[in-house]
């Protein structure tokens, strides 16, 4: 059994944070997918040496989609309706798709997309030509929430731009429900 002195043992976990360090700075730099970090790096139980809030992350997140936001490229939500990128889908029709969040804030959270985004990547884009998409889009949301059991209590939310934290620039809904919901939110 080998002993591993304080400084060794400190040495090596340094030497693993730049590491992880160094990849969450390559994925950030090379992918317009942002990860959160949710789990840090124990030293002691209870402590750690790296802490970071989630709502840096969401405005950190917010603020590098909002950087590549009309590139016209591919979103996350284009590969989930291409189906290149696998989702539990709740519900789909010809126009719209629901899908399970997969870092949810409420037990149930759910996410409704237009299938063709057409300009609408932030409702405030949204042009007369989208009305039918939009009531869709809300439509959508009342079956999803019936499907899921939250029809006597749910919220739907709509992000608009980075300080709203948006962090993905394709028009979509969030479904939440499943637990009291507080006001005023955020």
């Amino acid at each position: 059994m080998a002993v591993v002195t304080s400084s060794s043992s400190s040495m090596l976990l340094l030497r693993n944070f730049a590491t992880v360090c160094k990849v969450s700075q390559f994925v950030r730099a090379n992918s317009r997918i942002v990860f959160s970090i949710r789990e840090s790096i124990r030293v002691l139980p209870g402590r750690s040496i790296c802490s970071t809030r989630a709502s840096h992350n969401e405005e950190a997140a917010a603020k590098a989609a909002a950087a590549v936001a009309d590139t016209g490229a591919p979103t996350i939500f284009d590969k989930i309706i291409a189906k290149e990128i696998p989702s539990d889908i709740v519900y789909e029709d010809e126009n719209v798709l629901a899908f399970r969040d997969i870092n949810p804030q409420a037990p149930v959270h759910v996410l409704v997309i237009p299938k063709l985004r057409d300009g609408l990547t932030t409702l405030g884009k949204a042009e007369p030509r989208h009305v039918e998409v939009l009531g869709q889009l809300l439509h959508a949301s009342k079956i999803v929430a019936e499907k899921e059991g939250i029809l006597d209590g749910f919220r739907v939310v709509i992000n608009n731009g980075a300080e709203a934290c948006q962090s993905v620039y394709h028009l979509h809904l969030h479904v939440l429900g499943g637990r009291q919901l507080k006001w005023p939110p955020g």
